[in-house]
């Protein structure tokens, strides 16, 4: 296939639309069922870019989860604990632990599940029966994946009246060393972004404190290939083999950690008891119970303990989650690591993910107040790596 027809591009009124190889050369993508759009195509190529990189740093299969061209988590196919397996919603899974890829599904899709609502799935690796099941009860998009178990294939076609979109990546695929796009009539060139991100990269400790473990050097990598496709500006908080908080596209470094912060906030909160015993209405769906947990967590639009509002979800009537029991409960937490796709321009970025209890960083490194940063570090007893390389992605 050489060209690929599109029912239109970002917009519907955004036609005709065509995806297709500029050498005139075969696509490298097979579309097994479905009929992906423009920003599905966006989701699916950059999003197997980082499994595809993820996979090839640590020997792990990897898996994501995309919504408008930036992941809102990414994840090693490391064993859960049971209290994750529940607040991922994946505790009647007894299958689970067998599939090393389910488990990187399972917490790719598990972390920010307000924000996966909808998304597009990269996996590393075929996809196996396990994985698909878990696709296929969540509300999704599409999946690309470098191929499937027929059973897998199977079940995945039955997802959304038959028209779930499957694509077909070929593993092999390498892109030309120069790409090109259009702004305005405008076309641009450069060199693809093929800078490494490996161990090699997190040597040059700047922090007092200079011991990096190997769990941790490996969460710094996960949040940095993660940020390698993120929208810029972005920050990424990772623990256990997964990125737990993206902040993507703000226009301030500290809006960048703000927003990614209050999301690995509201992680380690979904596996508190207090949410993990809410008594939810049997008949209470998945998504609904993800609305119900983020309001009950963030105190947002609505009081979900309020009279009148708590009888549309709950049996009995739960105490509210204080903002100073959560206080105490994230003050517990240690170990959490931070990539910054640019260098942090004031100490503030610092004291915020210290509240969220980040102990490693990975940044570029550069700016006249490198020196300010380094200092609150360590205070806090911080390692930070600099690593001399702007992750910067648009």
């Amino acid at each position: 296939m050489k060209e690929y027809e599109l029912k239109y591009g970002c917009n519907p009124n955004q036609k005709p639309a065509r995806i297709y190889m500029h050498d005139h050369s075969e696509l490298p993508v097979e579309i097994l069922n479905g009929r992906p759009g423009y920003i599905n195509f966006l989701d699916a190529l950059n999003s197997w870019q980082l499994v595809r990189e993820l996979k090839q740093a640590t020997g792990l299969p990897a898996a994501t989860s995309f919504k408008h061209v930036s992941p809102t988590s990414a994840a090693l196919g490391l064993p859960l604990s049971d209290r994750l397996k529940r607040a991922c919603f994946v505790d009647d899974v007894p299958e689970l632990d067998a599939s090393p890829l389910a488990c990187a599904y399972a917490r790719a899709r598990g972390t920010d599940r307000m924000c996966s609502f909808g998304d597009w799935v990269a996996l590393s690796d075929v996809c196996d029966v396990t994985t698909a099941k878990l696709i296929k009860r969540e509300v999704s998009d599409g999946v690309i994946a470098p191929g499937y178990d027929p059973e897998a294939l199977e079940l995945l076609k039955s997802k959304r009246g038959g028209k779930y979109n499957v694509v077909r990546i070929d593993p092999d695929y390498v892109p030309a060393e120069t790409e090109h796009k259009q702004v305005f009539g405008v076309t641009f060139e450069q060199g693809r972004n093929n800078f490494r991100i490996d161990r090699e990269l997190l040597h040059n400790l700047v922090t007092k404190n200079r011991n990096l473990p190997e769990s941790a050097a490996r969460d710094l990598i996960v949040s940095l290939i993660t940020l390698k496709y993120t929208q810029s500006n972005s920050v990424c908080f990772a623990v256990d083999g997964q990125a737990i908080g993206v902040g993507a596209g703000q226009q301030s470094r500290i809006h960048c950690t703000r927003l990614a912060g209050s999301k690995a906030d509201t992680w380690f909160l979904r596996q508190s008891d207090r949410v993990l015993n809410l008594p939810f209405r049997p008949d209470l769906g998945r998504p609904d119970r993800d609305n119900v947990i983020d309001g009950y967590i963030n105190q947002n639009e609505e009081d979900v303990c309020a009279e009148g509002n708590w009888q549309k979800y709950f049996t009995t009537r739960p105490a509210p989650f204080t903002r100073e029991q959560q206080r105490a409960d994230l003050d517990l937490i240690t170990g959490v690591s931070l990539g910054s796709d640019a260098f942090f321009p004031f100490s503030d970025n610092i004291e915020r993910a210290h509240r969220s209890g980040v102990s490693f960083i990975a940044q570029p490194g550069g700016s006249i107040r490198d020196d300010a940063v380094i200092d609150v570090c360590d205070r806090y007893g911080m390692v930070m790596a600099f690593t001399g390389m702007r992750l910067f992605h648009h």
